[in-house]
């Protein structure tokens, strides 16, 4: 596998504070949808499912680890890279060396976390604080 994964080969789920995002092969926001901050990452993958586009592999953390999501990703052609929770009963392998690339996703959160406006949420009201969070996004993508 090479080191650098075409935009449109993979794509990674990742959760921050309650910031949920779809990123492409090279770490760049496609989706992103903000959720109440008790709500699990399943849950919100639930709510971005429909907006995934065509890829062949998806990327995420332990928290997208549910049953139902990798069947909807395998009913849409896409090859789940998740990890498995530590209370699974049965464990699903994943391919170790492409979950390295998962770190692009988190290299997005870090350069939307320099924006201090963002980091230390200082918007009360949610659509002013996605408003925030495109902004930046526009700026730094």
């Amino acid at each position: 596998m090479s080191a650098s994964i075409p935009r449109a080969n993979a794509f990674y789920c990742c959760c921050f504070a309650c910031v949920h995002a779809v990123c492409d092969g090279q770490g760049c926001p496609v989706a992103m949808l903000l959720s109440e901050g008790q709500m699990s990452d399943y849950k919100g993958a639930a709510l971005m499912i429909d907006v995934l586009p065509p890829a062949r592999q998806l990327l995420a953390d332990k928290g997208y680890d549910a049953d139902w999501f990798r069947r909807a990703l395998a009913a849409r052609g896409i090859t789940a890279c998740i990890p498995s929770k530590s209370n699974r009963k049965e464990p699903v392998e994943h391919d170790r060396i492409l979950y390295r690339q998962r770190h692009k996703i988190e290299n997005m959160f870090g350069r939307l976390k320099d924006w201090r406006r963002i980091h230390t949420r200082y918007d009360r009201c949610t659509h002013t604080f996605m408003s925030a969070i495109c902004i930046a996004e526009t700026i730094i993508f």
